[in-house]
């Protein structure tokens, strides 16, 4: 799977043409997508690659505005260079998922056992700090659906933000949450979603996942949704043809997110 070009010579030899229509790979380099091309006189993208990087392009590169981003998912980690690009293009950054308590720790609130790196509170600070600065508008949940373990038929309640108890956790956004978030989507001429706002697997921390998409539907802004759990979550509703495209990629996606250049893409020319 390395990128040999002593087997990426051998490859080139079985064709004339070659076409890399594989999105959710192009991060990697290989030498059956990257190195093979020094090798093969014509190459070229598929329409399936050529769809994913079109309509990523439209969505950051000249997006009709304003433009929001959703960003959530567990970790603040997984997602530190998408947070550090996409606040320098976005005019909202709309934030939910486990990794939204980091940023409330960050902020000074107590957050029970909710999912919290501490490792990365001064991060988050830096990034809170970078958001002020660029007059993006920084979202963060007001108040959240909790329960004291994730279960299909947990015991859960809706607070404030303020009043997670010690022995509880944040497990999805609550309505008030939902009600501002939704409107910041609504009013989005284009939207770009990476990562589900709660548990959405679990039926009683679902809500603001597919409240949202419900929000990216009405708002009939170009939207573009990347990463597997937050297509699953997309499916789940019913509504993934109201979405103007879905990417096939999981780390390819996030990578452009990251503002990389895919080494797949890139070989083509």
């Amino acid at each position: 799977d390395k990128n040999d070009e002593a087997f990426a010579q051998e490859l080139a030899k079985l064709c004339d043409v070659y076409v890399n229509d594989a999105f959710a790979v192009s991060h990697r380099a290989a030498a059956s997508n990257t190195a093979i091309t020094k090798f093969v006189p014509v190459c070229a993208a598929g329409f399936l690659l050529k769809n994913e990087i079109e309509y990523f392009n439209k969505a950051m590169g000249n997006p009709a505005r304003p433009l929001t981003a959703i960003i959530g998912g567990a970790k603040v980690s997984d997602k530190i260079k998408v947070l550090e690009n996409v606040i320098d293009k976005v005019d909202r950054l709309v934030v939910g998922g486990g990794m939204a308590f980091t940023f409330l720790k960050a902020q000074g609130y107590n957050v029970g056992k909710s999912l919290c790196e501490t490792d990365m509170l001064d991060l988050a600070k830096t990034i809170l700090e970078k958001a002020k600065a660029k007059n993006v508008q920084f979202l963060l949940p007001v108040d959240a659906v909790i329960a004291q373990a994730p279960a299909a038929d947990a015991d859960v309640k809706v607070v404030d933000i303020k009043n997670i108890p010690d022995d509880w956790m944040g497990l999805d956004i609550g309505p008030a949450t939902i009600a501002a978030f939704s409107e910041a989507v609504k009013s989005a001429k284009t939207i770009v979603w990476n990562g589900p706002l709660g548990m959405f697997e679990l039926a009683p921390f679902s809500a603001g996942t597919f409240k949202l998409v419900d929000a990216a539907v009405a708002s009939g802004a170009l939207t573009i949704v990347g990463g597997g759990d937050t297509d699953t979550a997309i499916h789940k509703t019913g509504k993934s043809d109201k979405i103007s495209y879905i990417s096939t990629g999981g780390g390819a996606f996030l990578e452009l997110l990251e503002g990389k250049t895919l080494p797949a893409v890139a070989a083509l020319g």
